[in-house]
């Protein structure tokens, strides 16, 4: 047989296994076999020193005819091959859109975060500011300039974390409030703001009471502020926060910071003042305290009580939490049991 007939031969039989390959492991073991370096091409071509010098050339060139062929076969079965698995691993990765979805748990703000965020809205509504001061705080500026100095009495009904002699977590947020009154310029306008923020007392953890909770202080200053722009301020806010019909009432009380001091009470929202287990059967519920400012602490902040006056008041938004939606224990919010949080979705 002739070294023509021999790579007819292997074209042939090489065509043969290339278009049987299965997959691409097998088609490249071809390749090796017929067109590497000890392949049966390279075996023919060494038979051609026996040839003419006439017939030599023909069958360098067939031979080359041959390779490239073989070549061009094994790559387009290559091409094949790999655009089948392609198809394959698609089809496995293929995604049914017509299944239904998962259901993903959605997030949602604090209860407290609400609430603090609704009465935020409420006072902004009436012009007032937002204004957030350091938890950590001076007992100048905790105490001293909300008319409680060192010695008085009155600092016993705030138990306080201590860090130095000097330095306190804040046990109320007026200490905001006092560093706000000594840089306001009144020939800019009155001033109006709200104090939100955690506060933090050395107290026994029950189901009232917590070593931090929340607080919302306001303070308004200007010339001819009375009692009487504190009660419509406080009204207003009772009616947003528990409903159009709420009434407010004030009673004597005492505070270092006001005079005169007073106690806040909203009428029951859940028997409408006739009495029940929210309002322990007195019609009214304890909210918050309150009071015009001062002399003593608008003297402390520069401003002159013959010109001007002031109201201040505080409430707690863990304690609104637990009377508009009957939460008896307050460490239900702090404990972060998913089961309980999930029932305030809010807006």
């Amino acid at each position: 047989m002739s070294l023509q007939e021999k790579l007819e031969a292997l074209k042939t039989e090489t065509a043969a296994k290339i278009a049987a390959a299965s997959d691409l492991n097998v088609l490249n073991q071809i390749r090796v076999e017929t067109l590497g370096k000890k392949g049966p091409i390279t075996e023919v071509l060494r038979g051609m020193k026996d040839l003419s010098a006439e017939e030599r050339p023909k069958v360098g060139a067939f031979a080359n005819e041959i390779r490239d062929e073989l070549t061009a076969a094994i790559a387009t079965k290559k091409a094949e091959l790999e655009a089948a698995a392609l198809d394959l691993a698609l089809a496995k990765e293929a995604i049914d859109v017509t299944l239904p979805g998962k259901q993903i748990p959605q997030g949602n703000r604090h209860v407290l975060t609400q609430i603090l965020e609704e009465i935020e809205d409420i006072f902004v509504g009436m012009g007032y500011q937002v204004i957030e001061g350091n938890e950590v705080e001076s007992d100048h500026y905790n105490f001293q300039r909300m008319n409680l100095p060192k010695d008085h009495p009155a600092r016993d009904m705030q138990d306080t974390f201590y860090i130095s002699n000097e330095v306190l977590i804040r046990t109320h947020t007026s200490p905001v409030q006092a560093r706000v009154m000594e840089k306001h310029d009144f020939s800019q306008g009155p001033l109006r703001m709200i104090s939100p923020g955690k506060v933090f007392r050395r107290d026994t953890d029950d189901a009232t009471h917590s070593h931090q909770f929340h607080q919302i202080e306001g303070l308004v200053i200007d010339k001819n502020v009375t009692m009487a722009d504190l009660k419509g301020t406080l009204e207003v806010m009772m009616k947003k926060m528990f409903g159009a019909d709420r009434k407010i009432r004030l009673r004597p009380s005492y505070f270092p910071f006001t005079e005169p001091s007073v106690e806040v009470d909203v009428s029951c929202f859940k028997c409408g003042g006739a009495g029940c287990n929210v309002c322990k059967h007195t019609g009214w519920i304890e909210i918050l305290g309150a009071g015009m400012v001062h002399p003593d602490v608008l003297t402390m902040s520069g401003i002159d009580p013959e010109v001007y006056s002031g109201f201040a008041f505080g409430l707690g938004p863990d304690r609104v939490a637990m009377l508009r939606y009957g939460v008896n224990d307050i460490r239900n919010f702090y404990q972060n049991d998913v089961r309980f949080l999930s029932q305030f979705k809010g807006e």
